[in-house]
């Protein structure tokens, strides 16, 4: 008997009469799927069966195809659309371990699948590291000092923001200022210290709800971060974004006006002003759209996806106060389906990251939404002349431990909120400080944690470099039939 095809359609392997003429056609394929759905099966097995193989375990070249086909489903739209700031971003990848590890949280979580189930859950941030704590307007336009990327929040295990920030600082303490590896161990120690301090102090005070880290109370390394963060706001405007005529957006490399958006972009932002009660007096103005532009070549981990500013009236009209609204394409978290199961749920899209920014941020920037443009969710927050983030390599061996222990500690609020704000009916700080006890033993444990993390990014960015020359990240995977 003749053996079946491999196509599932049954019948002779050996084409005959018409059948023969279709074998000489093109194979039909198909773009592969985000796994996220099989990740989020075998989330749910290891958390049941913790013996069961993960990625991390994987070695040689199964480790080397994970991490290509991992990067290649995480920008598989990007590769698709073929935007330049696909081959950017992968290029920056290309050029360090420190760029490497921003630029795929979706590599770096999926190693930590099922991790910590026992562990108490908050609104977690996902993607901690060293450049992602900042300076940023309030809600009354005052700069203050916290955490500032809320792309990948989602409700999971308080470690996982933990392990993810004690690597990147362990890290970038290597690769940003060469320190040896007893001060890289003493700096992410630190922010592990600093961590506890904030909850603890928590705890006793009850007060995440409403204290700020401003530059009248800030510790000595971020009030240096508020003073480089003076800045005229003409002089910003000015600077960086107007056209000479100030009514609209100049034209460059990294801004492509599209003032024929200008009555669409002005329905969003009377959407989010409704959403927000943003009332059109004070320094909103009249809350009217002057000018739209494409913003090009921002951040890492988005890199490629679409990006719009909006320009507002201010309220004196003399292009010397008006406001910049960005509007940045939601992306799901990177951590999604691999938390372990939990009865929370922070949003879709661009609900999720203003929800993640309402709960972590006190009183924080009112432009904070989600909006839907050409049928895909984008976020949306106030751009500021004083947003500003760490310039790590200016930090001093005393000033890096200074600054991990300020990070962990504004970590320690954002997490904090998480029974104000958040989702949680209970008050999370006393469970925290009970689960990181005896202490010395759970710092320790993120410590070793964080140096194998390290010594699996070494390994996984050699082969992504590899594997860049040999063009594996110009055109999406397939699965043909």
């Amino acid at each position: 008997m003749a053996p079946k095809d491999g196509g599932g359609q049954g019948g002779s392997g050996r084409a005959k009469g018409p059948e023969a003429k279709k074998s000489n056609k093109a194979a039909p394929e198909t773009e592969l799927k985000s796994r996220v759905d099989d990740y989020r099966r075998l989330t749910e097995r290891f958390v049941e069966y913790p013996c069961i193989m993960r990625p991390s375990d994987l070695t040689g070249e199964d480790r080397r195809r994970h991490v290509r086909e991992t990067i290649l489903e995480d920008h598989a739209l990007r590769i698709a659309q073929q935007a330049d700031g696909a081959r950017e971003k992968f290029e920056t990848l290309a050029k360090s371990r420190f760029s490497f590890f921003r630029g795929t949280s979706l590599l770096f979580h999926r190693d930590m699948l099922g991790d910590d189930a026992r562990m108490p859950t908050v609104l977690v941030l996902g993607d901690v590291h060293p450049e992602n704590f900042g300076v940023m307007p309030n809600a009354d336009n005052a700069p203050i000092f916290g955490v500032n990327d809320f792309d990948d929040v989602i409700y999971g295990p308080f470690t996982w923001d933990l392990k993810r920030g004690t690597t990147g600082f362990l890290l970038a303490a290597e690769e940003q200022s060469d320190l040896s590896e007893k001060h890289r161990i003493k700096v992410a120690r630190k922010f592990i210290e600093g961590y506890h301090e904030g909850i603890a102090f928590y705890a006793r005070h009850d007060t995440e709800s409403s204290q700020q880290i401003r530059q009248d109370n800030a510790p000595k390394v971020i009030r240096k971060l508020f003073e480089e963060a003076q800045t005229s706001r003409k002089e910003w405007l000015w600077d960086r974004y107007l056209a000479e005529n100030g009514l609209g957006f100049r034209a460059n490399y990294e801004l492509t006006p599209v003032s024929s958006r200008v009555t669409e972009f002005q329905g969003y932002i009377d959407q989010l002003a409704k959403g927000a009660g943003i009332k059109d007096v004070g320094r909103v103005g009249a809350l009217k759209v002057k000018d739209v532009c494409m913003r090009h070549g921002q951040g890492t981990a988005s890199l490629g996806l679409a990006r719009y500013y909006v320009l507002l009236e201010g309220p004196s009209e003399n292009a010397t106060d008006d406001l910049i609204i960005e509007f940045k394409r939601a992306r799901p978290s990177a951590l999604e389906g691999l938390v372990p199961p939990n009865d929370f749920h922070a949003g879709d899209q661009g609900d999720r990251i203003a929800h993640g920014q309402a709960v972590h941020l006190a009183n924080g920037d009112v432009f904070y939404g989600s909006v839907e443009i050409d049928g895909v969710s984008f976020m949306s927050r106030e751009r500021a002349p004083f947003r500003e983030d760490i310039d790590l390599d200016d930090l001093s061996k005393k000033s890096w431990k200074r600054y991990a222990h300020a990070c962990g500690q504004a970590l320690a609020q954002a997490h904090a909120r998480s029974d104000d704000a958040g989702q949680l009916d209970y008050r999370i700080e006393p469970r925290i400080l009970e689960a990181m006890e005896p202490l010395e033993l759970f710092i320790d444990d993120m410590l070793c944690f964080a140096r194998e993390a390290v010594a699996r990014l070494d390994r996984d960015h050699a082969m992504f470099r590899r594997d860049l020359k040999l063009g594996a990240f110009t055109n999406p995977m397939k699965a043909y039939r």
